[in-house]
């Protein structure tokens, strides 16, 4: 196997004309991945990811094999087509918070998408939108308008990655929410599998998400979280500048992170978690 990439995250092998992707227990916020690891959660955005691939199964995605795969990498990597990837993160949300929230206060609108005066911090959206980003190599994403992303890639193109993002998020949110979570937003990617557009990465995760409880929902302030929203507050609160190195995490935040990306797991799967999968 020769390793090609080492993201804020996941690593990726290259193993014949196949590749393997690999979630490691690094935790990236603020586009910064941070020293201290949260122990099995690659193993939880695989499992959580496999899960979603096979809800959406009608979706074409990369995933050739979730077994085939070496014993290190067991339960958390899984052996991938080679995708021609697309140049755009692609984002939906449902509820107004985080960098959103901050656009919206200074523009009135999100990516360029208007919304209705006076929202708070946590409301729901009239309806779901279509937020893009830039894809950094390194450094910070940046937000991009659905117009940007027509110049980029055309408008066929731009249109379906619109529809299917936002189909995505719409039908991951409606199974989640009926098992008490709320999903704010989430961050998916597609490229190209020859002529065939497909879903790669990962897909409704505790790292590509927000996650809230739903029975906890309050707006007008930041929600409780499921996901690595806990590790960005804390991050925060330490006066970090939000570029690297990022601060070594203690030991209770880093159980504390564990617990909620199991949490979520159990929830919207309703499968116990037993550990790393061998």
């Amino acid at each position: 196997m020769k390793h090609v990439h080492a993201g804020k995250v996941r690593d990726l092998y290259e193993d014949g004309d196949t590749l393997l992707l690999v979630a490691s227990d690094r935790v990236s916020v603020y586009d910064v991945a941070l020293p201290t690891p949260i122990p099995e959660k690659g193993a939880l955005l695989t499992q959580l990811s496999n899960w979603w691939f096979e809800f959406f199964a009608d979706v074409p995605n990369h995933v050739l094999s979730v077994t085939d795969v070496p014993a290190e990498f067991a339960g958390r990597g899984i052996r991938v087509k080679p995708l021609k990837m697309i140049q755009v993160e692609c984002i939906a949300r449902g509820y107004l918070t985080g960098g959103g929230l901050k656009e919206y206060q200074s523009t009135g609108a999100v990516s360029g998408v208007a919304l209705p005066p006076g929202l708070r911090d946590g409301d729901k959206l009239p309806e779901p939108i279509f937020t893009p980003t830039s894809k950094a190599s390194e450094g910070h994403d940046e937000p991009i308008t659905f117009a940007d992303v027509v110049n980029q890639e055309g408008r066929e193109v731009a249109e379906q990655l619109r529809d299917r993002t936002l189909d995505i998020y719409l039908r991951g949110a409606e199974h989640a929410a009926r098992n008490g979570v709320i999903i704010a937003d989430t961050k998916v990617e597609f490229g190209w599998d020859g002529d065939v557009f497909t879903l790669g990465d990962e897909v409704l995760t505790s790292d590509s998400s927000r996650f809230w409880p739903a029975d906890q929902w309050e707006p007008g302030h930041a929600q409780p979280s499921f996901d690595k929203q806990f590790v960005r507050d804390w991050s925060t609160s330490t006066g970090w500048d939000k570029e690297p190195p990022g601060p070594q995490i203690p030991a209770d935040i880093v159980e504390a992170t564990r617990r909620k990306y199991i949490e979520a797991y159990e929830l919207i799967t309703g499968r116990t978690w037993t550990g790393i999968p061998n």
